[in-house]
This record gives C-alpha cells, sequence and structure tokens, in this order.
C-alpha cells in the first residue's frame, strides 16, 4: 500500500494533480534507476519547482525539460534552476502532459496519479522511442504495463520501464 502523502489531496482547480515535491532521496534513487548520463535528454512531466530536472543537469550533466501546467510551478523551476546554475542545460514550459511533444526524450520522469499515468501510458508508447527508460514516484502504470523493476525509498515507490518494441506494437 503507498505512503499517503499530500499527492492524494484534491488537485487545485484545472490541474490534474497537485504539487507535491519528490523527497531529495527519491529524485537520487530515480535519476539512478534511470541511469542518466551526460548524453541524457530528461523530461520531468509533472515538473513542479524543477527539481528532479536540476538534479539530472546538476549531477549528471544530462539536458533537461520540465513541462508543468502550473505558470506559477515554471516560474520557480526557472528561479531554481538560476540558483542551481543549470539554467543553460534546462528548459521549463507551461503545457500539457497529453498534448506536449516529448518524443526526443531519452529519460522520462513522473510524480503524477495513476489515473494520469494510465491515461499517458499510451502516449509515451507512441511518442517515445525504443530504449527510452521511464520512471515514477510511487505509482505505477497499471496491469498493461508492469514495471520491470521496483525500488523502495523512504517507504516509497520507484517504478522503472524501458520502451521495448512490445509498446510501439501495442501503441
Amino acid at each position: 500500500m503507498p505512503v499517503p502523502c499530500r499527492a492524494q489531496q484534491m488537485a487545485p482547480f484545472g490541474l490534474d494533480v497537485p504539487y507535491d515535491p519528490s523527497p531529495p532521496e527519491v529524485v537520487d534513487r530515480m535519476l539512478s534507476l534511470a541511469a542518466v548520463s551526460r548524453n541524457d535528454l530528461l523530461y520531468d512531466l509533472g515538473c513542479g519547482d524543477g527539481r528532479i530536472v536540476i538534479a539530472a543537469a546538476q549531477k549528471y550533466g544530462a539536458r533537461g525539460i520540465g513541462i508543468d501546467l502550473d505558470p506559477r510551478r515554471v516560474e520557480e523551476a526557472w528561479a531554481n534552476a538560476k540558483r542551481a546554475r543549470v539554467d543553460e542545460r534546462v528548459v521549463f514550459r507551461v503545457g500539457d502532459l497529453y498534448t506536449a511533444d516529448f518524443s526526443d526524450a531519452t529519460v522520462v520522469t513522473l510524480f503524477l496519479w495513476p489515473h494520469v499515468n494510465r491515461k499517458l501510458r499510451p502516449i509515451l508508447w507512441r511518442q517515445l522511442k525504443i530504449g527510452t527508460r521511464v520512471v515514477s514516484h510511487l505509482w505505477d502504470m497499471g496491469p498493461e504495463w508492469p514495471p520491470e523493476r521496483s525500488e523502495t525509498v523512504r517507504d516509497r515507490k520507484i517504478h522503472l520501464w524501458t520502451i521495448t518494441d512490445a509498446q510501439k506494437r501495442s501503441s
């Protein structure tokens, strides 16, 4: 059973998921589990304050793009990136995850609700190239796409998938 968190509260009007930042230990493990490197382009869908994108740039030298529906979070993410001095390696933009193009990603990170993950699943399968890694904090993608690996950090689950030919055929 997942640990209760603020993400289980109601989202503000217009947002599918409320802002609930991942703890630093979870962020570190998500990036490590995805084997992020300086050759990666990481997209964080529902990026909030930008902490995952910023950590990927700081610790691994990766480039990153964060997408969030809330303009206040995107402003905050830009400010955090500037403070961390990685603003030349990252981009943050306001956008709808269901219509955004993230097809050039090599890693996608998520901390969304189960219904959002399941709605994104066919979009991920359709857009992402074979070999792209997907990491989710807390929630899985449903029984149709079991994770290839799951770990627990601070009582929170982290799940990893890799896009394969099977997903491409299913999309």
